[in-house]
C-alpha cells in the first residue's frame, strides 16, 4: 500500500567492504554458508552496478561527498585522510552546519530524516548529525569503535542517542540494525516520506563477531587489532550486517513500503586487510581500483523493473544527486552539485552516459581520472595509463605506448584539480599500520 506521494530512501553504507566480498560480486561462501544472502537477493531484484566508485579510498572524505553531493575536496575537513580522534574539539575539521546537505534539503521538503550508524564528519559541539539535517541520530561519531564497549581508539565511550551518550549493551551491528527497524516502524505509522542513512561500522576493525565479547578487554588499547582477525571472522561480520539488513527489509515489507522505497547499498571505500577485492589491486587508501571501486546495489521495485546489472560509471555523490532528483528536491543554488543523477539509468538500465571521474590523495601524492575505458593514475610521482575495460587489474601500463593519451588525460586531471582548493599544508594522513605490521599488498 502506498503511504506517500513521494518515494522513501534508505541509503546503506558498509565500512571498508571489498569489491568482491558479497556473493553477488563473486564473493566466496564461508563454512556457515553464503555470506550475504539478503544483499544478493536485493541485487537480483534490482540493479547491480559493475563500474561504481567511492569518492575516496578512505572513510570520512567519502562521507563528505555523500552528505553534500559535491566533491569532498571543496571542504577543509575532507582533506584529512581520515578525520581522526585527535581532532576532537576542533571547530575546523568537520562538516559545517551551514552547508546544505542531502538530509537537510530533504527535511526542508517534508521528509523525516535519521542517521543510524557512523557519522565520522567531525566532533561535537561544532559538528554533528543533528546540526546537518538529521532529525534523529543513533551511533558513534568517530571513525572506529569496539563492537561491545563502544569505545573509540582513544578509549573514550562513543555511542550516542541524539545529543546524549547512550550506555547500551550489545553487539554494535545488531544495535544499529534494530534501531533502524524501530525507526522504520515509527515512520510507517506516521505515513510520512522518509530518508534513512543506515551507516554500519561493519566490517571495519576490530575483528569481532557476536561471539567475541570476551576479546574486547584485550584490544581496548589497539582497536586496529593488528595481531588478530582472519577472513572467516571478517565474513561472519559481513553476515551479521546482512542479517540486520534483512530485518530492515522485513520491516519495510510488513508496512507495505518495499515498492516505493529506493534502497541503495555501497561501501565508503575499498576493502582493508581481510577483504576480497578480486580481480582488483590495492585497497583502502589507494587510488588503484581496489581502493575505490565498490559494490553498488539499487533496489526500487516501483521504478527498477528491468533487473540485472549496469556498467554505468558512477561516484558516491551521484547517488546523492539521484535521491534529490527522485524526490523532486532542488539543490541549494549557492552549492551546485558535482554529482550527476542516475535516475535515467534506474528507469532504463541499458541507458548509459559519459561520466568522467576524478580523485586525488595527499597520501603518496596520488592522482586518478577515469574517462570511459581509460584511467590515468599517478602514485609517488610516477604516471600510469590503463585500459580498465581490458585490464581492470592495472598491470599493463600503456603510458609508453600511448604518450599522447597520457598527456591529454594528465592535462585534463590538472585542469580539474585547478578548480578545487589546494590540499592544506596541515592536512593529516592516518594509516594505522605499516610494513612492520604486514607486507605490502
Amino acid at each position: 500500500m502506498r503511504r506517500s506521494a513521494k518515494p522513501n530512501f534508505v541509503f546503506i553504507v558498509a565500512d571498508d567492504l571489498g569489491h568482491a566480498d558479497l556473493g553477488c560480486y563473486g564473493g566466496r561462501d564461508d563454512a556457515f554458508g553464503p555470506v550475504s544472502p539478503v544483499l544478493d537477493r536485493l541485487a537480483a531484484g534490482g540493479l547491480r552496478f559493475t563500474q561504481g566508485y567511492a569518492n575516496s579510498p578512505v572513510c570520512s572524505p567519502t562521507r563528505f561527498s555523500l552528505m553534500t553531493g559535491r566533491y569532498q575536496y571543496r571542504l577543509r575537513g575532507a582533506a584529512d585522510e581520515p578525520i581522526s580522534s585527535r581532532s576532537r574539539g576542533s571547530a575546523v575539521l568537520g562538516l559545517p552546519p551551514s552547508h546544505p546537505t542531502l538530509p537537510s534539503l530533504l527535511r526542508d521538503a517534508g521528509y523525516r530524516t535519521a542517521l543510524v550508524g557512523k557519522w565520522h564528519l567531525g566532533f561535537p559541539p561544532a559538528f554533528g548529525p543533528l546540526l546537518s539535517g538529521y532529525e534523529e541520530f543513533f551511533g558513534p561519531v568517530s571513525g572506529g569503535v569496539d563492537y561491545f564497549t563502544h569505545c573509540d581508539s582513544s578509549g573514550r565511550h562513543d555511542l550516542w542517542d541524539g545529543a546524549e551518550e547512550s550506555a547500551r549493551e550489545g553487539y554494535l551491528t545488531d544495535l544499529i540494525s534494530r534501531r533502524a527497524v524501530e525507526w522504520i516502524e515509527r515512520m510507517a505509522a506516521e505515513r510520512a516520506p522518509f530518508f534513512l542513512s543506515l551507516h554500519y561500522t561493519a566490517p571495519h576493525w576490530p575483528w569481532e563477531t557476536r561471539a567475541d565479547a570476551g576479546r574486547a578487554p584485550a584490544i581496548r588499547d589497539n582497536l586496529f587489532d593488528l595481531a588478530s582477525g582472519n577472513i572467516h571472522v571478517y565474513r561472519r561480520m559481513i553476515h551479521h550486517m546482512d542479517e540486520g539488513i534483512g530485518w530492515l527489509v522485513e520491516a519495510l515489507a510488513r508496512n507495505g513500503l518495499v515498492d516505493d522505497t529506493l534502497m541503495i547499498f555501497t561501501s565508503d571505500n575499498g576493502g582493508e586487510r581481510f577483504s576480497d577485492n578480486w580481480p582488483l589491486v590495492g585497497g583502502k587508501m589507494d587510488l588503484t581500483e581496489g581502493g575505490i571501486r565498490v559494490p553498488w546495489i539499487a533496489h526500487w521495485p516501483a521504478v527498477v523493473t528491468s533487473t540485472g546489472e549496469s556498467a554505468q560509471h558512477c561516484l558516491t555523490m551521484d547517488w546523492s544527486a539521484t535521491i534529490l532528483d527522485a524526490a523532486g528536491v532542488a539543490p541549494h543554488p549557492d552549492y551546485p552539485l558535482d554529482g550527476t543523477s542516475l535516475l535515467s539509468v534506474l528507469r532504463e538500465p541499458g541507458h548509459a552516459f559519459a561520466r568522467p571521474m576524478h580523485w586525488r590523495m595527499n597520501h603518496r601524492k596520488q592522482r586518478a581520472m577515469r574517462d570511459g575505458r581509460w584511467k590515468y593514475l599517478a602514485v609517488d610521482g610516477v604516471d600510469y595509463l590503463f585500459d580498465i575495460d581490458a585490464d581492470e587489474r592495472e598491470r599493463a601500463n600503456r603510458a609508453k605506448l600511448e604518450p599522447a593519451r597520457l598527456r591529454a588525460m594528465r592535462a585534463a586531471w590538472e585542469a580539474w584539480d585547478a578548480t578545487m582548493p589546494a590540499i592544506p599544508a596541515d592536512a593529516t594522513i592516518s594509516l594505522g599500520y605499516s610494513l612492520e605490521d604486514m607486507p605490502q599488498r
